[in-house]
């Protein structure tokens, strides 16, 4: 038992045997921690719960394509990584399934899994820098566009210092994209870089 010193009207101190347990968070009383260690558990054994997986109807399953191959892999998008089954034909990802039996997703994605095809796939991806001019958007080159913006960012950094721009990142970047953004943001001189999902 603990025991604490007890200061009396007289101004004498007493040394006492307390029979009071003291908690780490005194304004959290029991029931109340119960309830929170109940759905903690709950939630828990919700997420550790069996793998459910289904089966492919016909109408879902679609024929391959000729000379491709299927290659199981990981989604990039978060640390997690959840299971892909990518079926790639002369080196190309040309559709993606998702990898049921995987230990971590068991046969689930996220948006941002289920769309990862997209990084390379999509019509509306950028394969070159665009530039807007007179309201319009048209073509420019990799050597123009990445002289205007280093110039534009010297003259910033020269003017207002390397804490004058802040390095923002994106949800569809994947981990390895990630880590060269904050790899730049160092190399640039500041810690101003963060995840627009935190703005």
């Amino acid at each position: 038992m603990a025991s604490r010193k007890m200061i009396d009207a007289t101004g004498g101190s007493n040394q006492v045997a307390s029979s009071k347990h003291f908690t780490i968070n005194p304004k959290l009383a029991r029931r109340s921690f119960m309830k929170i260690a109940a759905a903690t558990a709950a939630l828990a054994g919700f997420s550790m719960g069996p793998k459910v997986v289904r089966e492919l109807r016909a109408e879902e399953k679609k024929e391959a394509y000729p000379g491709s191959k299927i290659v199981r892999t990981v989604c990039t998008h978060c640390a997690v990584g959840c299971g892909i089954k990518a079926e790639v034909q002369h080196g190309v990802w040309v559709r993606q399934e998702v990898a049921s039996d995987h230990p971590v997703s068991r046969g689930g994605h996220c948006c941002k899994g289920a769309g990862a095809i997209d990084m390379v796939t999509s019509e509306k991806r950028l394969t070159s820098p665009m530039k807007r001019v007179n309201g319009k958007w048209q073509k420019i080159s990799w050597k123009q566009a990445l002289d205007e913006v280093c110039g534009k960012l010297l003259d910033i950094r020269k003017n207002d210092g390397p804490d004058a721009v802040h390095w923002n990142g994106s949800a569809k970047v994947s981990n390895e994209m990630a880590y060269l953004q904050r790899k730049l943001a160092a190399f640039w001189g500041t810690n101003n870089i963060d995840h627009q999902a935190r703005i």
